[in-house]
């Protein structure tokens, strides 16, 4: 047990946090500040800083950093992300319309390629010009690459060969399928690995912005991330695997749930600005996803915990559809900088134009709304048609009133192109505008949100009455959408953990019944078997009336404030390696993963060498993270049928996983 002091940050959507820890006395200290996206330092800094002002602690006593962070997952979520050249060897086009891949993929270029590999590892001839025709210009227009070639698993040799030649022609960054996982299903692969090509450059300056700031205030010890399933993995390798860190904030909150409350078994929900991350701990230990986790509706091959998350926060977008006889508010999925925050940061700017939009006699369909530069690197904007350059160059780094941006419908869609690039922010109302309002929450800017929800409650229904009667009416609508909302992503994360996932409970007619409390001569209630844990920074005023609309006893933890950044430093480092033994034909063994493939005569020995092998590459993996494996256990699962009396080897996996702790330094 070491007695160095631990240093956990967790880079939110909205606020950064820190806190200091040992092992010994636990939390020493706490702080939180707005996370800066245009220059991820400052927010990191200014929170880092508090907390070694606040503890008295010498940044020389710092042993460990690690990182958790919700901007990965948050990306997906919204849509965002570089524009990245997708280059498949040996699919062909149709293979697009599988695993969601077109979707995801949206006017990013993709070439095809001929080559590729068959299931034991045998090559096709591999043509690359139609990559060498196009390589130059894709170098001006995209961020990165991503790479997924037939059966790369079985044998990586194509897709090596590509992205060393985009290197040398490019110097961007390259992502290759068989670096993201050993599992069979090409086009899902390559929706894994396009995605990881996305998140090079937003993961690469969150760690960059963390390194920069330790170095200048004296910090040598070793920087850690926390990856999907809760393992802490070394900076360089997130950096080229930021993939893994979707769900690391949440995955982070799970073992800070656990530690903070100590239940075993427990219904964990962690609502931040952007999202809200719904788990659930069993026996001490949260759920992991066999499947490959969900993000943003993609299914990826990443390994996390079984975690569901929704674009749903105190930051969502609010929507009010007035075309019913009764007006909706609908929440999310886009996550809008909330007036209040807005005019805390940029003051009269924001102030002045919702005041002049009150006065204007008719209302605008554009008023309450802003855009301003998220501040990324001009290089991020590569690759923008002529129309969204030029909208692009009249945003700069102070708010902009949307009716004086817009002058044409078409530009609507043209801005939001540029949200989903993560060039710009939208500003408007929020349940944080609500909330503010209401006096619940006090951080920002109050009378922001008083003119923004005005200008809103000029919005008529379909029968042309406003659609409240009141700003405080309004605002409290708003606020029980959340709640409700909320209530009902929990209780559909628990259905579908009950095998129940066909059942919506936005959707049900009995659920809503039991949610509403609605009177009948049959009454339905329901209830959740074990305690709702809140965890955020406004889980206090949200979490105690979601979990009396689901009949739940409710535990918010003293720190459930910081509850990602202290997860980050209790966890432990853990890695595994797969390794693959098919036989084609009786006497020939063929050994994929960890390596070139190999052929062997021998079934006992091609075993044999697949367990060394396994066990090598996983305590080379641990080391490359700064621990010693402490623990390494093999798991072998044979398929062997009996085929006229005789056994036959299919394909045998054997997995090997080591955990280890984390590196120190020691002054």
């Amino acid at each position: 047990m070491t007695m160095s002091v631990l240093l956990g940050i967790d880079t939110g959507g909205t606020y950064t946090d820190a806190v200091l820890f040992t092992e010994v006395d636990g939390l020493l200290a706490k702080a939180k500040a707005l996370t800066t996206r245009h220059d991820l330092a400052i927010g990191i800094s200014a929170s880092v800083d508090e907390v070694l002002r606040s503890s008295g602690v010498a940044a020389s006593a710092i042993g460990l950093v690690s990182l958790s962070t919700t901007l990965a997952t948050n990306a997906l979520v919204e849509g965002q992300g570089g524009r990245t050249c997708l280059v498949m060897i040996g699919f062909e086009p149709a293979d697009l319309k599988r695993d969601g891949l077109f979707e995801a993929l949206g006017t990013d270029p993709v070439v095809f390629l001929p080559g590729g590999h068959d299931t034991h590892g045998n090559e096709n001839l591999l043509d690359m010009r139609p990559l060498e025709d196009a390589l130059t210009q894709l170098g001006q227009t995209v961020s990165s690459f991503a790479i997924a070639g037939y059966f790369a698993v079985r044998n990586p040799a194509h897709e090596i060969r590509v992205r060393d030649r985009i290197r040398a022609v490019t110097d961007l960054p390259v992502t290759c399928s068989h670096e993201l996982s050993s599992k069979l299903g090409g086009p899902r692969r390559a929706l894994t690995t396009l995605l990881n090509a996305r998140l090079v450059a937003m993961i690469d300056r969150l760690i960059g912005s963390c390194e920069t700031f330790t170095k200048q205030r004296g910090i040598s010890a070793p920087m850690m991330v926390v990856r999907g399933d809760g393992a802490l993995i070394s900076a360089a390798e997130a950096r080229l695997r930021p993939i893994e860190t979707i769900l690391s904030g949440p995955a982070a909150s799970l073992v800070g749930a656990r530690y903070l409350t100590g239940l075993d078994d427990a219904v964990v929900s962690d609502i931040g600005g952007t999202t809200t991350d719904v788990a659930i701990l069993d026996g001490g230990k949260p759920r992991l996803d066999a499947d490959g986790a969900v993000v943003g509706g993609h299914r990826t091959m990443v390994e996390a915990v079984a975690m569901r998350t929704y674009g749903l926060g105190g930051d969502s977008e609010v929507r009010i559809d007035e075309r019913g006889l009764t007006a909706k508010i609908e929440l999310g999925p886009r996550r809008l900088v909330p007036l209040s925050l807005a005019a805390a940061l940029h003051g009269d700017i924001v102030l002045d134009a919702l005041e002049r939009q009150l006065r204007n006699v008719h209302p605008g369909r554009h008023d309450g709304r802003f855009v301003v530069r998220t501040g990324v690197p001009e290089g991020l904007a590569a690759g923008l048609q002529p129309q969204d350059a030029n909208l692009f160059a009249r945003v700069g780094d102070k708010p902009v009133p949307l009716d004086q941006l817009l002058t044409s419908t078409a530009q609507g869609a043209v801005l939001d192109r540029l949200v989903a690039r993560g060039l710009v922010h939208l500003c408007g109302i929020t349940p944080s505008d609500a909330m503010h309002f209401l006096g619940r929450q006090e951080q920002w800017e109050r009378k922001a949100a008083e003119l923004g929800l005005r200008l809103a409650l000029r919005t008529k229904d379909g029968t042309g009455r406003p659609i409240a009667e009141s700003t405080e009416e309004l605002a409290g609508r708003v606020v029980a959408r959340l709640h409700r909302r909320s209530a009902e992503i929990v209780l559909g994360t628990c259905l579908a953990e009950d095998d129940l996932a066909e059942v919506d409970p936005a959707r049900s007619i009995l659920i809503d019944r039991a949610l509403s409390g609605k009177d009948g001569i049959v009454r339905f209630g329901l209830a959740l078997d074990r305690p709702l844990v809140g965890l955020g920074a406004s889980a206090r005023v949200y979490y105690p009336e979601i979990a009396e609309i689901l009949s739940s006893a409710v535990s918010i933890p003293v720190d459930s404030d910081v509850a990602n950044a202290i997860g980050a430093v209790v966890g432990q480092v853990q890695m595994s390696a797969e390794v693959l033994v098919t036989s084609p034909q009786e006497g020939l063994f063929i050994l994929s993963g960890c390596g070139d493939s190999l052929r062997l005569t021998e079934q006992e020995e091609a075993f044999a060498e697949a367990r060394r092998r396994a066990d090598t590459v996983v305590r080379e993996r641990v080391a490359a993270n700064g621990a010693s494996a402490t623990l390494v256990v093999m798991e072998e699962s044979v398929e062997a049928p009996e085929i006229e009396g005789r056994r036959r080897l299919i394909e045998a996996r054997i997995v090997a996983r080591a955990v280890g702790r984390p590196p120190v330094a020691v002054d």
